[in-house]
Order: structure tokens, then C-alpha cells, then sequence
């Protein structure tokens, strides 16, 4: 299984900062040290052309010469830096690359950062500068739709499904792709959390103070029965967040470890069920322990790699005529 990182290129932030920048590096010492069938590939360079897939040229521009206004910068909580515009690039093209091993073939790829929901087309918030997600769903589409002609001028339209399950509401993706029947966007989080201003979603399920595992795993259910309703997707890309651990300081609900682990095996399972490819993204975590959201971060990629070897054989199978289970 292919994951890409981008955890070398450093943000510099000022010593108390709360963001835990240095989850990044743990995880991909980690994956090197426990799970070697995980193949790690430093992220490719998102353009600027891909960036505006999804974001206004002025946006983009303003983060990547500093001309940003400080306010938009206080909504993202990072200082302004040539480092956080690099960053944010290759954030953004760890996801592509992603989605593109996933959808090639692969079945199941990750970006071992990433998960950036809360920036929407002309600006960021919450940590997030540029919306991974968003950028590489309209990309996977723009791909898919080259040569794909039917009736003349009329292309088919690549069907994205996007299963949040960061504790924070994916309030830019949703903004992103409010009105677009060609994407579906399901988030489960915390109603009373960040941000305080959401966005609809396609589906929006609200969770209260204290959720544990099995409310939680129930809805979820649920809201995976309703996507199959409404949707049908050909490529998936869901937000692993591990802040919805109970011992993170930003979440507000209380999943142990097993249950983040089985809420992890359902959104696998699922789209395994209906062979639709994944790419997904660690998003949120900020555990009063680090080591706690780097190891719910490294139980995801355990069931990530069980689902992966799935895909494995059954490409084996189909190259070599058998059937598989």
C-alpha cells in the first residue's frame, strides 16, 4: 500500500504552539518500524494550476507570497511563512497522488497527513490552508473525463463520495461542493465543536458531548446505509481524524481505542463491499498524550493494510483468471 508524506517539510511555529506538528514524523517512524508492507513516497509538489481546481487564483496567490491579510491568517492559526505555502502544496499533493494510486489500481492508497476541510475556495481555518480533498476530487475528475466523451460533447462525470469522520464538521468541503450532484459529502462529528458556524453537508450527522463507541458506531452505520441510498460512488476518499478519541484535547466525544479501530473497519468495509477505490487522509488529532493520536493513526493504516491485501489478491485473481472471495 502505497502513503505519502510530507511530514519533512516543517512548519515552523512558535514554541506552545498547539498544533502537534510533530505527530507527522512519529507516524512515519512508526509505519517504517511496525508495518513495512506500507510503501512510503515523499508527497509530490501540488501546482498552482491544481490548487485553483478548488480555490480562487487571489487565494492562492496571497498564501504563497505572504500577501495574506493577518486576520485570514489568525482563522488558520498558523504564522505566515515560505515553509506553510510549501507544506500546504505538498499536503495537497499527497492526496492527489493518493487518489491516483487508489484509482489506478491500487485500491486503497493514503496521505499520511492531510484531511484539510475547514479551508474553503477563499480562505482557510481550523489548520487548514489548502482543501487536500477538494483539489483532488475535481482533479481525479478533470482526469477521468479526458476521452470519456458520450453523445456528442457530453462527458461522464466521475462520482466522489467524501466520509468525514474528523470530530470537527468538514465545513469547506462541504462549502466547495454545495450544489454539486457530481460529489456527496457525509460528516459525522461533534455538534457542539469547532467550527461554530457549519456548513449543510449532503449528510450532516450531529453526535453529543461524551458520544462513546457504541452511539457512535450506530450512527455511523446508519449514515453508511444512507450514502448507499443516495449515492453511488466511484472513487471514495475518507478523513481518518483521530480526534474523536476520548483522550484528544479538541474533541468532545469518547471513543476508546477499539472503537475508533472498528469505525475505521466500517468505512473499509464498506467501500471493499462495493470494490470502490479510497484514498484517505489522517486529518485532526491532538491527544493530550501525542503518542495516543499517533497510535490511533497507526491502527488505521493496520486495517487500511488488511483492506489493501484484499485489493491485492483480487487484482492477482483477476490477472490470472480465478475468482475471489
Amino acid at each position: 500500500m502505497n502513503a505519502f508524506y510530507s511530514g519533512q517539510f516543517v512548519l515552523p511555529l512558535p514554541e506552545g504552539h498547539r498544533f502537534p506538528m510533530a505527530k507527522y514524523a512519529m507516524l512515519r517512524e512508526r509505519l517504517a518500524a511496525e508495518l513495512p508492507a506500507v510503501q512510503l513516497h515523499e508527497a509530490p509538489r501540488a501546482t498552482n494550476g491544481e490548487l485553483a481546481l478548488a480555490h480562487t487564483p487571489r487565494y492562492i496567490s496571497a498564501i504563497l507570497d505572504g500577501s495574506i491579510n493577518p486576520q485570514a491568517m489568525r482563522e488558520i492559526g498558523f504564522p505566515w511563512s515560505e515553509a506553510m505555502g510549501e507544506r500546504s502544496r505538498r499536503s495537497v499533493g499527497a492526496t492527489i497522488a493518493a487518489a491516483r494510486s487508489a484509482f489506478a489500481g491500487a485500491g486503497i492508497a493514503a496521505n499520511m497527513a492531510g484531511g484539510t476541510h475547514h479551508a474553503s475556495a477563499d480562505k482557510g481555518g481550523g489548520f487548514c490552508v489548502f482543501n487536500d480533498v477538494a483539489v483532488a476530487a475535481r482533479l481525479l475528475q478533470a482526469e477521468w473525463g479526458r476521452g470519456r466523451e458520450v453523445s456528442g460533447a457530453h462527458r461522464l462525470p466521475l462520482r466522489v463520495a467524501v466520509i468525514d469522520l474528523d470530530v470537527h464538521q468538514g465545513n469547506g468541503t462541504a462549502h466547495i461542493f454545495q450544489n454539486d450532484a457530481t460529489v456527496f459529502t457525509l460528516s459525522l462529528h461533534s455538534a457542539k465543536n469547532f467550527p461554530f458556524r457549519k456548513e449543510a453537508s449532503d449528510l450532516d450527522v450531529e453526535l453529543p458531548d461524551g458520544c462513546g463507541d457504541d452511539d457512535y458506531l450506530h450512527a455511523l452505520d446508519l449514515a453508511l446505509e444512507a450514502l448507499t441510498q443516495r449515492f453511488e460512488p466511484q472513487l471514495l476518499f475518507f478523513l481518518a481524524g483521530a480526534d474523536a478519541f476520548e483522550g484528544d484535547r479538541l474533541g468532545r466525544l469518547k471513543l476508546s481505542f477499539d472503537g475508533m479501530q472498528a469505525r475505521d473497519r466500517r468505512v473499509f468495509g464498506w467501500a471493499w463491499q462495493r470494490r470502490i477505490p479510497m484514498a484517505f487522509a489522517m486529518a485532526g488529532g491532538y491527544g493530550v498524550r501525542i503518542e495516543d493520536t499517533v497510535q490511533c493513526q497507526v491502527n488505521t493504516f493496520t486495517v487500511a493494510l488488511a483492506y489493501a491485501q484484499r485489493w491485492h489478491n483480487a487484482e492477482n485473481a483477476h490477472a490470472t483468471g480465478k475468482i475471489s472471495e
